[in-house]
């Protein structure tokens, strides 16, 4: 199972499974994910945290290479952090052996679909309140369910299409920071986070 994110797929194994699997951690993870570059004194003001607390599960994540330095960002008083680019994959037979993999392994998928959940719940609830999401965002976003009978292949063939068609536009737009853009998560829903600032034009 994959949190889709570049062609260039990580597969997490047991050991860095267990060094993700932390709320903290994961909350530090998805904001960096969603929001980019941050230090450990405005996650921490983000999440509700001590800076002391945020820099020590930065300083996890990073021995995991789950995140990184931001080179080139700030004054040199404070570290910046992002995410390392590429994808990660959380592979449900990897912890067959290892019952506590297993746990974390569930954990994080379980944390990662919370996640999804919350920023879209956000998004509807800010929907029809345009000091949260302007018109100008609303109407190119989009909410999309399709039901249908599939078979396992006819499954892994739809699976397959959808990443191949979506992942040139996503590859197209990676690591840009274009006037008037601001974060966006494509789930297929795709929708302003709610948090999010435009970039200034």
């Amino acid at each position: 199972m994959t949190a889709s994110e570049s062609s260039d797929v990580r597969e997490i194994g047991p050991a860095e499974l267990k060094g993700l699997a932390h709320p903290l951690r994961m909350a530090i993870y998805d904001s960096l994910s969603m929001y980019g570059p941050q230090t450990a004194t405005g996650l921490a003001k983000q999440l509700g945290e001590s800076s002391g607390s945020t820099s020590y599960h930065l300083r996890q994540l990073a021995r995991h290479q789950f995140i990184r330095v931001a080179e080139g960002k700030g004054n040199g008083r404070e570290k910046w952090w992002e995410r390392t680019p590429g994808a990660v994959a959380v592979g449900t037979r990897s912890g067959k052996a290892d019952p506590s993999a297993t746990a974390a392994a569930n954990f994080v998928l379980r944390e990662w679909t919370r996640g999804s959940q919350q920023a879209l719940a956000d998004f509807v609830d800010g929907l029809f309140d345009q000091t949260r999401v302007p018109p100008s965002w609303s109407d190119v976003s989009d909410i999309s369910t399709s039901n249908l009978r599939l078979t396992r292949e006819q499954l892994a063939e739809v699976v397959a299409e959808y990443h191949a068609v979506t992942q040139k536009f996503i590859d197209r737009f990676r690591n840009r920071d274009d006037p008037g853009s601001r974060p966006v998560q494509i789930q297929f829903n795709a929708f302003p986070l709610i948090d999010g600032e435009e970039t200034p034009s």
